[in-house]
């Protein structure tokens, strides 16, 4: 698996790269991280997800959950002994309006907080680790390029 740095594309085509990449960054994540995942629908976010939660889970010995996309209730959250990991997924948010009321960011220094299709999110938080998911040549090649964080 490559190295990492702020501009490198990974190739995450295949079930295994996916999660061996998602197990390295989970290894990075700390509390405070704010983590967005821009990507085309269907591209492999929730998946990656998914790997880093569920990598935390193992890591700390406790039952994998199920995890799915928020789509229709914006948020999820896992408690995993003192982390505590906010999984929102923003796809229907309409304005800012909406995102201000959700309040994403009133508490992030006491969680990791992931956050799927977070354009409409300014300004930028601190800490912010960016994962730009993108098909290749065709749907099953997938690419990611991370900012913000060296592996």
């Amino acid at each position: 698996m490559p190295i990492a740095t702020k501009s490198d594309l990974i190739n995450i085509s295949s079930e295994k790269k996916t999660e061996e990449l998602a197990k390295k960054i989970s290894k990075k994540l700390k509390l405070g991280h704010v983590v967005y995942f821009k990507g085309e629908m269907g591209v492999g976010k929730t998946t990656f997800i998914r790997y880093i939660i569920n990598n935390f889970q193992k890591e700390n010995k406790i039952q994998l959950t199920e995890v799915t996309s928020p789509t229709f209730n914006l948020l999820n959250e896992y408690k995993i002994k003192e982390i505590k990991i906010n999984h929102y997924d923003l796809f229907r948010i309409k304005s800012l309006d909406e995102i201000h009321n959700l309040g994403l960011f009133d508490d992030i220094s006491n969680s990791i907080t992931l956050i799927e299709w977070p354009q409409k999110v300014k300004p930028k938080p601190k800490n912010l680790i960016e994962l730009n998911f993108k098909y290749g040549n065709d749907y099953k090649k997938r690419i990611i390029q991370i900012k913000g964080l060296n592996l």
